[in-house]
């Protein structure tokens, strides 16, 4: 990264000029670094794209990717002279705010592993060492219209998560969101707020003040657009990523059949991460998305703190990818595979020892389904035999006898 202010400049400018999740961006910064896409960008919009200069750094470009590009141009296009990162930043800095972006130490990895799709920037305002924050957390989500039952319940999860050291993600809207900000801040616990408008804008505003309140006990309010953004359903869409990817393991405490809380399940689980979800009233429909996950084995069920601590592994002992294989070498030996139950025993045998391999080919390998393989690996983690590493899982060596 350019450390003479450019490379934050840029950046900051991608997080105006494009929506979040924009993926021909992602790979086009990828690609150019957030410099000398910007200014491919600026001199394709004034002279037409130089695909042919670009092919020839990286590379011939599909036909598929040719089209997306120029789609991409379009877009970039309207927004590209209203795009002002100083002003940005300046509005930032009234509010006490930080603008992290990769590279800088305080910047949480976890988000990296989005890929494409990843935030340019973060924009915040409270603690900014997100790494630090991020390395200890778990996303708390659910719907808006919750019952009384959801809102007891994220709340008394997030005042014991919190009551441990751990910080709580969530998306700061009614329902069940403000009921575990609430839980966290009850204790003066650290949680985080992922909004889908700048940090300048309290949204709902009825949950200003729990906001405010957030910041002023050492949480944050993080987002990937600039200050004076306004949330848009696109924007809450894409915002659901960000909570996936923030937290070491989601849990969803009430979501109807349909619900912003069942896309951040979804995109947790595409990361890999551990899902939880909070059984409820059969008869209820706010409910109905929480058992819908554990039918379809996305999710497992949780019901306290120590249930949550047991999904998420070892958090917060450094990665989480390593903390089963750090486990001493007499707690290894006492585990031995005749106690697997015969999915994971197939699965354990699919897995590399030394090349990571994903959850869709570990299915493949041992013949079961996606959601089989799934909820195996994160058994076989727990059990202490696969680990986490880049975007798959790979086998631990472990002395049974």
């Amino acid at each position: 990264m350019r450390g003479d202010g450019t490379e934050v400049l840029a950046r900051a400018t991608w997080s105006a000029l494009v929506e979040p999740g924009d993926a021909v961006a992602g790979t086009l910064v990828a690609l150019l670094g957030a410099v000398d896409a910007l200014e491919w960008v600026r001199a394709a919009v004034q002279h037409g794209p130089d695909i042919a200069g670009l092919e020839d750094r990286h590379g011939p470009l599909a036909d598929a990717d040719r089209r997306r590009l120029t789609k991409g141009l379009a877009r970039w296009a309207v927004r590209l002279p209203d795009c002002d990162p100083r002003r940005d930043l300046v509005h930032l800095d009234r509010l006490g705010g930080a603008l992290l972006v990769p590279g800088d130490p305080r910047w949480p990895s976890t988000l990296d592993d989005l890929g494409a799709e990843a935030p340019f920037c973060l924009w915040v305002r409270g603690e900014p060492d997100l790494g630090a924050v991020l390395a200890r957390s778990v996303a708390v989500v659910g719907s808006r219209a919750a019952t009384s039952y959801g809102e007891r319940v994220a709340f008394d999860l997030a005042d014991g998560l919190t009551a441990e050291g751990l910080c709580v993600v969530s998306g700061g809207a009614y329902g069940i969101d403000a009921a575990a900000h609430r839980g966290a801040v009850a204790r003066g616990g650290r949680t985080l707020v992922v909004l889908a408008g700048g940090v300048d804008r309290a949204y709902p505003a009825g949950n200003a003040r729990l906001l405010d309140t957030i910041v002023g006990v050492g949480g944050a309010l993080v987002s990937e657009v600039p200050p004076g953004s306004l949330p848009t359903k696109s924007r809450f869409l894409q915002r659901n990523r960000l909570i996936a990817a923030s937290g070491q393991a989601t849990v969803v405490v009430e979501a109807a059949w349909r619900s912003g809380a069942m896309s951040t399940a979804h995109h947790a689980a595409r990361l890999l991460r551990p899902v939880g979800a909070v059984p409820g009233p059969v008869t209820s429909m706010a409910s109905a998305g929480c058992h819908r996950l554990l039918r379809e084995g996305i999710a497992v069920c949780v019901t306290d703190v120590a249930e949550v601590r047991e999904l998420a592994g070892s958090i917060g002992s450094g990665l989480v990818a390593g903390a089963a294989a750090a486990r001493s070498a007499d707690d290894r030996a006492s585990r031995r595979q005749d106690s697997l139950d015969p999915v994971s025993l197939r699965v354990l045998d699919a897995l590399s020892r030394r090349v990571p391999t994903e959850v869709d080919r570990v299915a493949s390998l041992a013949g079961v389904t996606v959601a089989e393989a799934r909820g195996a690996v994160g058994l076989l983690e727990l059990a202490g035999w696969a680990v986490r590493r880049g975007g798959g899982w790979v086998a631990v060596t472990i002395d049974t006898s």
